[in-house]
């Protein structure tokens, strides 16, 4: 068996027994490098509408063959297996891919090792002419790889400074700092970790750099949690940590805060980050007062925020798992469920399958059907919600959706700076794209019917996201669930006026709090 090795980190290179084969064909490069993703078979048609998507398909073909011809005499010897309607790489050939590499050592937990093999982005610089579709693959592979090592460096960061070794935990910030040089999150990280070193005057340096960048790219000054990092009496190890716990093969990132008779576990909608959610003046608010209803659990579904990333998107039923999975490590109690948004689903599910660990249940902004049918007209119809996906996908990485999700901060630049930050962090645009795929085939109206726990639904009359149907229908398929219509045309629970919101969360709280303890 012949081994190779395909380096896709940077422009890709192919070696055998660590000499360079020198394949001076861009699109058998590509062609090498999208057959070793697949893992498997693929169809001629496909790889030729890849290669050649202005070309007839006969055409196409005819070139496939002459390319796959060109590659097996350059490397001297036949590597690819294939029949008349598909093609794949022989299972006599070996070979590695430095990809695949990287996400085998992040998924068994060696992000030191994932660390070292990621020596730039995946095809960075690369591209075979004429090949706009391969082009937008190799984007969305960049993106969900680039995601998996920002996760992996915030593990690193975190285990570093909580093992002690503060130097290595400083240049693992370092290389996060490169990533996004206008993440808060990430210069904090820096910061907080030279700080733990002992090295003050670096530490200064480096916030003062962050400062100007700040300035002259977004026009913001840094965030009050920077400032403080700063200040001469300031604790960086005070700074709230954030736990692992592992269910069905994967880590979900969670924090607790405070204390109570209850447990509220909060999910905030199709993106989060639990570290990046306590960032912004208006939310790190809104958590701070449900603090004092009770024990604040939060928590990162598989795939997004600082949870593993995983290769396919988190349906409801594995969310709700999840939720089980984080409230047996946090020792929960009896709980109250937020759910907010997209997020309401997976809560519905689990208040009926565990009605006795759910104290009760907050829905808000939420809807139970994810597209249009004849019997649900509440939703986009599934043609605007692909096209709102992919516009989402598109502007992916800036602060998009808020003028949707939030008109009352649209226009406030440090708030559009930190939503186009949690973006980055929370996912990469191929993943959140899955996501919002399996939320637009999600429907839990049959599960309705069954809730049996106190129920609250918060809608906001003038929603701009989900139309406020979705939530009285919600509400009248719930028996005694009780209905709320407020004020305001924010999605963001958040966002606007709070007051209202946190009254009659505080109410509700109140009420099931006097039920029954066991």
């Amino acid at each position: 068996m012949t081994a190779f090795s395909l380096g896709t980190f940077g422009f890709p290179e192919l070696h055998t027994d660590g000499r360079p084969i020198k394949l001076a064909l861009r699109k058998g490069l590509a062609l090498l490098v999208y057959l070793a993703e697949a893992r498997g078979a693929v169809a001629r048609d496909v790889m030729a509408t890849l290669l050649w998507p202005e070309t007839p398909r006969e055409t196409g073909l005819a070139r496939l063959r002459r390319l796959l011809h060109r590659i097996e005499l350059s490397l001297g010897q036949s590597i690819f297996e294939t029949d008349r309607t598909s093609l794949r790489l022989s299972p006599e050939v070996a070979l590695e891919l430095d990809s695949q590499s990287f996400e085998s050592a992040c998924d068994r937990g060696d992000f030191e090792a994932a660390c070292r093999i990621y020596r730039g982005d995946f095809l960075a610089g690369f591209s075979p002419d004429g090949s706009p579709e391969f082009d937008d693959w190799a984007f969305y592979r960049r993106e969900a790889l680039r995601g998996r090592l920002v996760h992996a460096l915030e593990r690193l960061v975190q285990d570093r400074n909580a093992a002690g070794d503060h130097f290595a935990a400083t240049a693992f910030a370092g290389r996060l700092v490169e990533l996004d040089p206008l993440s808060e999150v990430y210069g904090r990280h820096l910061i907080r970790s030279l700080l733990l070193a002992g090295d003050r005057s670096a530490a200064e340096r480096h916030h003062a750099a962050l400062t100007q960048r700040l300035r002259e790219e977004l026009g913001v000054a840094p965030e009050a949690e920077t400032e403080a990092l700063m200040a001469p009496a300031t604790a960086p190890q005070a700074v709230p940590m954030t736990r692992y716990v592992k269910g069905a093969g994967v880590h979900l990132a969670y924090q607790t805060y405070g204390s109570g008779p209850l447990d509220i576990l909060v999910m905030p909608g199709f993106v989060s980050h639990v570290e990046r959610a306590w960032e912004h003046p208006a939310s790190r608010a809104f958590l701070a007062s449900l603090m004092k209803l009770g024990r604040l659990i939060v928590f990162d579904r598989r795939g997004i925020g600082l949870s593993d990333r995983v290769g396919s998107a988190p349906g409801i039923d594995v969310t709700a798992q999840d939720i089980g999975t984080v409230l047996r490590a946090a020792n929960a109690r009896r709980v109250v469920l937020f759910g907010a948004s997209e997020c309401g689903p997976a809560c519905i599910r689990f208040a009926v399958d565990e009605p006795r660990l759910v104290a009760g249940l907050i829905l808000f902004g939420a809807l139970a059907k994810g597209c249009w049918s004849q019997d649900y007209p509440h939703a986009l119809r599934a043609g605007q919600y692909d096209a709102w996906r992919k516009h989402l996908v598109a502007q992916w990485g800036g602060p998009v959706g808020i003028e949707t999700f939030a008109p009352s901060l649209a226009g406030d630049a440090q708030a559009r700076a930190w939503w186009a930050g949690l973006l980055r962090a929370a996912s990469s645009p191929g993943g959140i794209s899955a996501v919002l795929e399996a939320f637009r085939d999600a429907d839990v109206r049959e599960l309705l019917p069954r809730v049996a726990v106190p129920t609250l639904v918060l809608h906001r009359r003038g929603d701009r996201a989900v139309r406020i149907a979705a939530g009285r229908d919600i509400a009248s398929r719930i028996r005694a669930a009780k209905f709320v219509e407020l004020d305001g045309d924010d999605h963001w629970f958040f966002a606007g006026d709070q007051r209202p919101v946190l009254d009659a969360i505080g109410r509700f709280v109140e009420g099931v709090g006097r039920g029954p303890t066991s």
